[in-house]
């Protein structure tokens, strides 16, 4: 009998477990096969290695960057203290590959630096400190781009010095690459400046040492460089070609090409019309843009966007990188992301490809070795920016035969890049990016989802809302085929949890027309509040708690999270679009307005005190040719 109960017990408990093989798991988060984890990252920093940076008074070196960006507390370069409210999840230091090593061989007064009589000139400029130095950075980086630098100088692949470098670059970020914990990814930044022109990528690598060390970096001089973007992409194929690796390229600061970087023509090319080998060759090495950093925001401009009231964001439009020419209106549809995206659409209607498929990401540009992302923590974008009283009014770089000039105080706080990732890794991290699975920030850690699909309201209102999306649509960064209906979209934001609440929610919907015309929208598809757009649509502001006393704000207005599902209600099929959300917080004190307190400063008129941190998602396709 005690044989035949344990064997009905058996039996029972079997049958028991096949009808759970047969329906889900109860637990929601069993076997997900989704990215689960958002993390919060710089792909674009500098340590004391990069010229402009150590030219201009950094001090700090690679390893002194990890341990910061992990958490440690550091001293800056002007010695003060300085520490991280909460750690990265990844980083990458991007060095200048033009000269890389070549500033700290001048600044210590090597015997090959002695020997050439500019490098000993520079030597000496450098020692003496202050305002002699900066203006030896801003020298040695302009005979760089005009091409007067004498050889002494020009540090390349096969000089001891140049080797040295890369290769404890690459240790370095090796010793602080934590599996899990920190992701430290070997990158570095293609330094193309044609006629003052920014033409900069960010190269990154899946890979570590043992890939990455059989290459050296690709330059912007010859012999062992070009500054034709086209070159990049050749040394990029034949990286993976020749140790199985992985590299993407991402274009940063457009809004500082005066038109250049996303050209409608080849400008290496006396002009001519890109063919279609050009344009999947782009689409296939550049898949993302920073479409914000420290040198200003590069979303859109008023003039591009005259009916969005939110266009007009840190923008720096007046002249290009090193301020030799003036800025015109003609050049911004092809210097801010949001026109790019159009044209875009319009080259793939036209010939079946879109080489400005392009997620978004962020990046800091940061020159000290500190990336300091919150507006109360800011340690600037170079060393004469480390907090003083008189940085922000402090006189930064201009052209007085333009008539161009700005001053410390128009630099931003940058943002992060955030990714949704699988997991913690090398690996991880680049293949979110790879996947434009990523999204953008001016500073705050907004969390946000996006999917596009078939997803009704109740499906806003789950908590697990990663799983319907995934399970009904595609998420950022991913492209939607034919669609007989209308696809709706399944959007979540939540607030930092140490920041502000939120304001509301946007749509940017572009599209381009049987014609080839391309268009724009803006949609608010959910805010915090009761208020109610007026007649022609427009959502009265969320109000603003700001104290620039303290100074201060609080959560009093605005909301901790927002979702909907929103359906476009002009869609139709035959139309090239693509959608990105963007996440606007409350009002919150500027960078400039803490310092006016710490320091007792009377601001000016012109400095702005007060800002409005956003988010912008990676976009999604819709492509009615599938």
């Amino acid at each position: 009998m005690k044989h035949l109960l344990l064997t009905t017990t058996l039996l029972l408990h079997s049958t028991a477990l096949c009808a759970q093989d047969e329906a889900a798991a109860y637990s929601p988060h069993a076997e997900a096969d989704f990215p689960t984890l958002v993390l919060f990252g710089d792909t674009h920093v500098h340590s004391a290695l990069s010229a402009d940076a150590g030219g201009g008074g950094t001090t700090l070196m690679p390893r002194d960057m990890y341990r910061f960006a992990r958490g440690a507390q550091v001293n800056s370069n002007t010695g003060q203290p300085v520490k991280l409210p909460r750690p990265f999840d990844f980083y990458m230091l991007t060095e200048h590959t033009d000269g890389m090593g070549v500033i700290t061989d001048i600044m210590r007064g090597a015997p090959n630096i002695m020997a050439d009589e500019q490098g000993k000139k520079f030597h000496e400029e450098f020692a003496k400190g202050g305002e002699a130095a900066k203006q030896a950075s801003i020298d040695l980086i302009a005979q760089f781009s005009q091409g007067t630098l004498s050889e002494a100088l020009l540090y390349q692949p096969g000089n001891d010095g140049y080797d040295n470098t890369w290769r404890d670059l690459v240790e370095a970020a090796e010793e602080f690459n934590e599996p899990h914990v920190f992701t430290a990814l070997i990158a570095y930044e293609w330094t193309s400046l044609v006629a003052g022109n920014n033409l900069h990528r960010n190269v990154l690598f899946r890979d570590g040492p043992s890939r990455a060390l059989q290459v050296s970096p690709f330059l912007m001089s010859p012999p062992k460089g070009s500054p034709d973007p086209r070159d990049l992409w050749n040394w990029m194929q034949n990286y993976e070609d020749l140790t199985g690796g992985d590299v993407l390229a991402i274009p940063h600061n457009p809004n500082l090409s005066n038109g250049i970087m996303f050209a409608p023509n080849d400008t290496f090319r006396d002009g001519e019309a890109f063919d279609e080998e050009y344009l999947r060759t782009r689409a296939r090495w550049e898949k993302l843009v920073e479409i914000g950093q420290t040198k200003g925001d590069s979303e859109t401009h008023p003039l591009l966007s005259p009916t969005d009231e939110f266009a007009d964001y840190e923008s720096w439009d007046w002249a290009n990188l090193d301020v030799s020419e003036a800025k015109t209106p003609e050049m911004l549809p092809y210097e801010y992301v949001r026109s790019i995206l159009q044209k875009g659409l319009a080259f793939d209607k036209a010939q079946g490809v879109n080489p400005f498929q392009l997620g978004f990401v962020g990046g800091s540009d940061i020159h000290t070795g500190l990336t300091t992302q919150d507006d109360d923590n800011f340690f600037g974008a170079f060393t004469w920016m480390e907090p003083s009283k008189d940085r922000a009014t402090m006189y930064a770089k201009g052209n007085d035969d333009l008539g161009i000039s700005y001053k410390g105080w128009q630099y931003a706080t940058p943002g992060p890049t955030a990714v949704w990732a699988t997991e913690n890794t090398r690996a991880g991290v680049f293949d979110a990016l790879e996947r434009r699975e990523v999204y953008a920030t001016t500073g705050p850690q907004i969390t946000v989802r996006f999917f596009a699909g078939a997803f009704d309201a109740e499906d806003a209102k789950q908590r697990d809302i990663a799983r319907v999306g995934y399970a009904q649509g595609v998420p950022m960064g991913g492209e939607l085929g034919p669609q007989s209906e209308a696809p709706s979209f399944l959007v979540s934001a939540m607030r930092d949890p140490m920041g502000a609440n939120l304001d509301r929610v946007q749509i940017v919907k572009g599209w381009v027309t049987e014609d080839g015309v391309t268009h724009e929208k803006v949609h608010d598809v959910v805010w915090a509040g009761d208020r109610v757009p007026d007649e022609n649509g427009k959502l009265p502001p969320v109000g603003n708690t700001v104290d620039l006393s303290v100074p201060t704000w609080s959560n009093d207005i605005g909301k901790a999270e927002l979702r909907t599902v929103w359906t476009d209600p002009d869609f139709d099929g035959t139309q090239h679009a693509f959608y990105y959300v963007r996440v606007l917080e409350i009002p919150t004190p500027r960078w400039t307005a803490y310092d006016a307190v710490r320091f007792g400063v009377d601001m000016p008129e012109e400095v702005k005190m007060i800002t409005q941190e956003r988010a912008y998602t990676s976009p999604i396709w819709y492509n009615p040719e599938g």
